[in-house]
């Protein structure tokens, strides 16, 4: 049973990556069809509402403690090829949150990174290990001085290993984006990985997003350039980011800028910046992605606000599943 005294209460799920036998290798925290289907009969398909439901039943008051809905982050397109088949079997109507650089061809390279790393080493522990040998003696001391950080967010995800938290730890406050690019495309280069090939079997393209949304499902906002740490950005800089992010959502979709009213945050890094530019663009429901109360955000309970709707990782669920 899935809802229990410590999650009935309304939130999301959120989904990102899928495998199957043809064209997306299984991965670190990738599901399987088979897989998919058992969360959505383990949850309960009477507990799951379309997203267009959730969105009026939140906005009325009227949604219930045991309802739910389902989400998909960052625009993959094994969730055009494993997972919307199944959602339409089903028929539960879902939120897509895109992020857009991808469309002016500068896709994430968090998603390449990923990508190189599944299909270029054996398992994830040979990658951490040329991943690390390649960082300065340093790094050791950084992660001394990090500790109290890597336990806490292990309490937040507990599905990542040791070396996940430290890999990302690194990634996201050591390194920071220029210097983790450098170190992941040297890297790539002596494996002789070349990103362009894979861009069509990793992202979304325009014509994904308009299937979507003729099928019934909710396009949202995810930013334009997916940045890992949104909070550390102006207020200026983060309007301008979600502004371009729906400019071209609602182009692609030839809808009018009002007709994109959701959103989900990148990597569930926000601040009260965030929340006010949400606002100012028209966003009506915004989700985190944590179940947690996050004092530092100043959150009093879990569904904070209109724009922090709760949401749980698939992953936990499958691990309940596998108990």
């Amino acid at each position: 049973m899935y809802l229990t005294k410590k999650n009935n209460f309304f939130h999301g799920i959120v989904f990102h990556h899928f495998h199957d036998s043809k064209n997306h290798m299984k991965s670190q925290g990738s599901i399987s069809n088979d897989e998919f289907y058992k969360i959505i009969d383990f949850i309960g398909k009477k507990n799951i509402l379309n997203s267009e439901d959730f969105f009026e039943k939140y906005h009325k008051g009227k949604i219930k403690e045991n309802e739910v809905c389902l989400t998909f982050d960052d625009a993959i397109k094994c969730q055009i090829d494993v997972a919307l088949p199944i959602l339409e079997d089903l028929k539960i109507k879902s939120f897509f949150f895109v992020y857009t650089s991808m469309f002016e061809d500068k896709p994430d390279n968090l998603e390449i990174f990923r990508f190189f790393r599944t299909n270029c080493y054996k398992d994830i522990n040979r990658f951490y290990k040329d991943f690390f040998k390649s960082l300065d003696k340093n790094f050791e001391n950084f992660f001394i001085e990090k500790r109290d950080i890597i336990n806490e967010r292990k309490k937040r995800y507990p599905f990542y290993t040791h070396d996940d938290l430290k890999f990302r730890l690194v990634r996201d406050e050591y390194l920071r984006e220029e210097n983790y690019e450098k170190v992941m495309l040297d890297l790539m280069k002596k494996k002789n990985f070349v990103p362009e090939d894979n861009y069509k079997n990793l992202f979304f393209e325009k014509k994904d997003i308009i299937k979507l949304d003729k099928l019934g499902h909710s396009i949202g906002l995810h930013s334009h350039y997916h940045h890992t740490k949104k909070e550390k950005l102006s207020y200026q800089d983060q309007l301008e980011d979600y502004s371009k992010n729906k400019l071209f959502l609602s182009e692609i979709l030839n809808k009018s800028s009002n007709y994109i009213q959701t959103a989900s945050h990148p990597f569930g890094s926000y601040n009260q910046d965030t929340l006010k530019v949400l606002d100012n663009l028209g966003i009506k429901l915004a989700f985190k992605d944590s179940m947690l109360i996050e004092k530092e955000k100043k959150m009093k309970r879990i569904n904070n606000s209109k724009f922090e709707i709760a949401r749980e990782d698939h992953i936990n669920i499958l691990r309940r599943i596998n108990l």
